[in-house]
């Protein structure tokens, strides 16, 4: 049996689908414009997509078993109350047929308050609000068990305490995600690697602060029987002094390797650079440490900026100058760089579709890769473009 992780195209924004060998599915992000509902707009259907590869459970909801949102950005979250249900499990109406979340992973934004620096769209709002009654569910039930539709992970700590007595479903930075909707699920892993806390540094606490939101994660996903066929790194709009504090802290645990990489906050420069596209173009600089974070690429490893199509009159993201950095790292893992708004065309956007078999992934447009070779006893690849 094959696992799966699908692209969706949401220009820029994300909405990405993992489907485990176990059946269980994990939705990062949504994206879903209104103008998808317009039969006579060109925007892809998103939402139909998801659809039709979710299923039913026994009471005939559509359902994902996990939701997980990387950051309430509106590009990360948008359509989410009109199309999932949010609320008590009690309250889910068949007339409607919004998609059942079972279970939300969360960053701990969701213990914040809006401010100058976090402002919140009426979906994120809306997010918060289910978020926190699956919170305070979780405390005063969890004695008497948690069942689908009110479950919740934290993904990291939040600061003065807030997270504090959160018990089994707290995720704190660097330690493993192993359940899926509450059952240990043997298909997969995941690395908590952000939030990142607070830094007691002025300079870079100022640096790291507006996308500091973003959970990062690194999934070891299981594929034709093989633990860890595919590591998946993805982290929402963390920008360039998020991936600079990973790379110190990481770079000899190989926590930042992959597979496939969802190129931070749509291909944007400001992910890989200090100094602006725009005013510098050019002659703006690299940030080393922050290319290196985003470098360990496995052997045939993919690149995959979620975002509309790359030109060289972008504004920033997606950015052209980020389009020829990545490039650049997936030529150095003998790998390649993917646009989802120009997959399979640019006119014809459509799902990219990875199959995780026993060999690793494989874009389903794509020939199979070589085989996992594998070395003293471990599974997996060895990375090729360290920085």
């Amino acid at each position: 049996m094959v696992s799966k992780i699908d692209f969706f195209p949401v220009d820029n924004g994300d909405m990405t689908l993992i489907e485990l060998e176990s059946g269980r599915t994990i939705l990062i992000d949504v994206n879903i414009r209104a103008a998808a509902d317009d039969s006579n707009d060109s925007t892809p259907d998103v939402v139909k997509m998801l659809r039709v590869k979710l299923k039913r459970d026994r009471q005939g909801r559509l359902y994902v078993d996990v939701f997980l949102l990387s950051h309430p950005d509106q590009d990360h979250c948008r359509g989410l109350d009109k199309h999932f249900h949010l609320g008590s499990p009690d309250t889910y109406s068949k007339s409607d047929d919004k998609i059942f979340i079972r279970e939300i992973w969360s960053s701990p934004i969701v213990f914040r308050r809006a401010s100058k620096i976090l402002t919140l769209c009426e979906d994120a709002k809306a997010f918060n609000t289910e978020a926190r009654r699956r919170v305070k569910y979780y405390r005063d039930n969890h004695l008497f068990g948690v069942g689908d539709g009110d479950r919740i992970q934290i993904m990291g700590e939040d600061e003065n305490g807030k997270t504090d007595n959160l018990g089994s479903i707290l995720v704190k930075v660097g330690e493993l995600v192993t359940k899926v909707n509450g059952v240990v699920d043997s298909s997969m892993t995941a690395r908590l690697l952000g939030p990142l806390p607070k830094s007691d540094n002025e300079e870079e606490e100022e640096a790291l602060a507006k996308n500091r939101s973003s959970v990062i994660l690194r999934f070891d996903i299981k594929g034709g029987g093989v633990d860890a066929a595919c590591r998946f790194l993805t982290g929402g709009d963390a920008e360039v002094a998020v991936w600079e504090r990973l790379w110190k802290e990481h770079k000899n645990t190989g926590w930042l390797e992959y597979d496939i990489l969802q190129t931070p906050h749509h291909c944007s420069w400001r992910s890989l650079s200090h100094e602006s596209w725009s005013d510098l173009g050019e002659k703006a600089k690299v940030s080393e440490d922050a290319r290196s974070a985003l470098s360990q690429g496995y052997d045939g490893a993919v690149i995959v900026a979620s975002c509309k199509p790359i030109s060289a009159n972008d504004s920033d993201p997606p950015c052209i100058r980020a389009e020829r950095e990545y490039e650049a790292i997936a030529k150095e893992a003998s790998g390649s760089f993917q646009c989802t708004g120009e997959y399979p065309t640019k006119t014809s956007p459509d799902i990219m579709e990875f199959e995780i078999g026993q060999y690793g992934p494989r874009l389903k447009s794509q020939p199979t890769r070589r085989p996992i070779i594998y070395t003293s006893g471990a599974v997996g690849r060895q990375p090729l473009a360290h920085g």
